[in-house]
């Protein structure tokens, strides 16, 4: 079972620590992965911004821009189409703008709908799993040989307090966090040795997004710590600070 440990308390990241990397985030055009994006470049990143939405993520295109902060790009996919080849074509033209990969999150999920498993149904199951699940590992698979081109390169899951416990009606999303955190191990013992890689998952716990308000709708979201409220935490495990964590569960 992969260690679950806890976040660095008080860690306070340094103005550049993030200089010169190259970092990707799917999911990027709202909620934690859109604060990732701004924050990764706020401390020196160039940032990829991965989503099927363009207007948003030229939306937090144009907000990085307007901060001063290096220039990202922008990259649209749908990840629940998405083939392998997609992967490949994207990261050809990674390596062709930026030659390397310092970092990947991967923060795109999706929940559905919080059913007993007696009436989900399988086109819903297929859709969570490709988004949730399949995805993450084709783009692992297919930014491997660049993240190999890194110094020091951080892979990111993102996992759930549902993962790690069965938990009525959580369906398709409780099970593929639940495998993604094993992916993340099984990668973390792979590319330990002779690789720069680390891979590790982080469990963000409760936090002020669209997810959470759909998933818990009689919850104030007011009580929730906001995205930007964690992101040290995001800041620590894609900076060189945590190149000796690997095959970790970082809750907050």
């Amino acid at each position: 079972m992969n260690e679950i440990i806890s976040a660095p308390e008080h860690y306070q990241p340094e103005k550049n620590g993030l200089k010169d990397k190259v970092i990707l985030i799917t999911g990027a055009s709202d909620g934690i992965g859109a604060t990732a994006a701004k924050s990764f470049a706020a401390h020196g990143a160039s940032v990829i911004l991965l989503g099927k939405t363009i207007p948003k993520l030229e939306k937090i295109y144009d907000e990085i821009i307007n901060a001063g902060h290096p220039q990202p790009a922008i990259y649209p996919l749908d990840l629940q189409g998405a083939t392998a080849n997609h992967y490949a074509e994207m990261a050809e033209s990674i390596e062709k703008e930026f030659g390397k990969l310092d970092g990947l999150l991967h923060n795109a999920a999706m929940l559905g709908a919080l059913i007993p498993i007696s009436q989900y149904s399988p086109e819903l199951w297929n859709k969570i799993t490709q988004i949730n699940l399949t995805a993450p590992f084709l783009l692992s698979q297919a930014m491997l040989p660049l993240l190999n081109k890194s110094t020091a390169a951080s892979i990111l899951f993102t996992s759930s307090g549902v993962a790690h416990e069965g938990v009525a009606y959580w369906g398709a999303y409780a099970v593929t966090k639940a495998a993604a955190d094993n992916l993340m191990g099984i990668l973390a013992d792979e590319l330990e040795i002779d690789t720069p890689i680390r891979v590790n998952s982080i469990n963000p716990g409760r936090v002020r997004t669209r997810m959470r308000a759909l998933a818990y709708p009689a919850e104030d979201p007011n009580d929730n710590p906001t995205a930007e409220s964690i992101m040290p935490a995001y800041l620590y495990l894609m900076s060189d600070d945590s190149k000796d964590i690997n095959g970790k569960i970082i809750t907050i």
